[in-house]
């Protein structure tokens, strides 16, 4: 099971990549893990936001995350395993949670309740329990899905449940990450791709980061450069994928990034399951640079 001192470097959501019948393509899921771990990626994130979770079946992740072991070991990876297990119903969340812990998972990643808008103390409460279950759980924070913002103390409550190793920082600026820094707290990991040098020099402890999906050697050299102090060659790598990441967000994420993928011919589709769409022919002009 992953420790706290150990969440570090690249972790990356994987996508989910599904047939012409919108069902799970094990191949090209087996293809894009084993890309991810050739490229020495730190963890894999299976059946996060990215890999469209609110579509996929507990069967389905079985199938997932027996793939990604595979994977990991034909690469002969050391990356950690994580499986996305949050909901806004904390029992949902326990059988989840649960679940992951039986297939293997060496983490769950358990966003802030969604859509209900609980209360400060309600969340706490939330992943309390979710810690309870014995799975080693990063607290996944992003206000502009979930509607709600976690106050400062009220992450510092979470992060203090025993359990509880890290967190994923998808808030819109480094703020919250220079505060933990400079209070000390577990490890965080940046969320939000266009901050990923930022939050570095703030204090982040790596990234997990969506657009590493593709170009992913590039996202680890500058990394691994900022981990060596070498902040110039770092910031160049990263700038020079800036104008990558604003494209893959101009449509909803993994629309573009599965477009992507597809022409690369690393999946067979970039097929998605509704209510999301398939990225549109202005954007598919933009994106044929990267291919």
């Amino acid at each position: 099971m992953l420790k706290a001192q150990e969440l570090q470097g690249v972790y990356v959501p994987i996508v989910t990549p599904f047939d012409e019948d919108f069902e799970v393509d094990a191949a090209s899921f087996y293809n894009q893990a084993y890309q991810l771990f050739q490229d020495d990626i730190h963890g894999l994130i299976v059946n996060g936001t990215t890999g469209e979770s609110p579509t996929i079946t507990q069967e389905e992740l079985g199938i997932l995350f027996a793939t990604a072991q595979a994977a990991k070991e034909a690469a002969n990876s050391q990356a950690s395993l994580v499986i996305g297990s949050g909901t806004n119903d904390t029992r949902s969340t326990i059988k989840k949670t649960e679940a992951a812990g039986n297939l293997g998972a060496d983490a769950a990643l358990v966003v802030v309740p969604y859509y209900n808008k609980p209360s400060q103390q309600g969340i706490i409460a939330h992943f309390r329990q979710a810690a309870s279950v014995g799975v080693p759980i990063i607290l996944y924070e992003v206000p502009h899905r979930t509607g709600v913002t976690l106050e400062l103390e009220t992450v510092r409550a979470i992060l203090d449940i025993d359990g509880v190793i890290g967190m994923k920082d998808s808030t819109p600026n480094t703020k919250l990450v220079s505060e933990l820094t400079r209070l000390g707290s577990k490890p965080v990991l940046c969320g939000e791709d266009t901050l990923l040098f930022d939050a570095l020099q703030a204090g982040a402890k790596g990234v997990m980061s969506a657009s590493a999906n593709v170009e992913t050697e590039r996202f680890v050299a500058f990394y691994r450069h900022f981990l060596a102090g070498n902040m110039e060659e770092s910031k160049t790598l990263y700038e020079g994928l800036l104008p990558l990441i604003r494209l893959l967000f101009t449509e909803p994420n993994p629309a573009p990034l599965k477009w992507l993928l597809e022409q690369q011919g690393v999946i067979a589709s970039g097929a998605l399951r509704l209510p999301l769409l398939s990225v549109t022919e202005g954007l598919q002009e933009r994106l044929t640079a990267y291919i």
